[in-house]
C-alpha cells in the first residue's frame, strides 16, 4: 500500500469509526503526539484512539488535503463532538503530520489551537487556564489519567 493509501485508509477508517482499521495503519513502535496527550508511544497510542472512538458516539469527522511522499505525509482533519465532562460541543481543526517506517505510521503529529479548545471544551474555566498557562498541563494531566484507567480496564476483561 502507498503511503497516500496508508493515509487514506486511516482517515476513511476514523471518520467511520473503525478504530482497529485505524491503528492497522501504525506501526508496532508508532509515536503519537498531540496537545492533549503529550507523546505517546505503541499501546499507548492505539488505546487513546480505541478509548476516544468507543467513548464519544457524537463524533463526526472530515478530513482532507491528505498527502504523502516517500518519508513523510500530512492531512488537514475536523472533528465535531460533544464533550462529555462538560456537554459542551467541540469543533476541533487539527493539522496532521507523519513519517512512515515499514509501509506503516511510524510517527504521527497532531497539532491544534489548544486555547481554542480549551474554550469550547471547558467554556469560561478553559478561557481562564489559557490565559494563565495552565491549560495544557490540566489538560494532559487528565488525558492521560482517562487514558490509564481505559488500558486498566482493558486489561481487567
Amino acid at each position: 500500500m502507498l503511503h497516500q493509501e496508508l493515509l487514506e485508509h486511516f482517515y476513511h477508517s476514523f471518520k467511520h469509526k473503525d478504530v482497529e482499521g485505524m491503528i492497522s495503519c501504525y506501526h508496532n513502535d508508532v509515536e503519537f503526539s498531540d496537545p492533549a496527550f503529550g507523546l505517546l508511544k505503541g499501546d499507548e497510542a492505539r488505546n487513546m484512539w480505541r478509548m476516544l472512538l468507543e467513548r464519544n458516539n457524537s463524533l463526526t469527522l472530515d478530513y482532507n488535503n491528505v498527502s504523502a511522499d516517500a518519508t513523510s505525509g500530512k492531512a488537514n482533519w475536523t472533528a465535531e463532538y460533544v464533550f462529555s465532562r462538560t456537554n459542551r460541543k467541540v469543533v476541533n481543526e487539527v493539522s496532521a503530520q507523519f513519517e512512515f517506517k515499514d509501509g506503516k505510521i511510524i510517527r504521527h503529529t497532531d497539532t491544534f489551537d489548544l486555547k481554542k479548545w480549551g474554550k469550547q471544551a471547558l467554556g469560561t474555566i478553559g478561557t481562564i487556564l489559557g490565559f494563565t498557562g495552565q491549560l495544557k498541563p490540566v489538560v494532559q494531566k487528565q488525558a492521560r489519567e482517562a487514558l490509564s484507567t481505559y488500558m486498566k480496564e482493558r486489561q481487567a476483561k
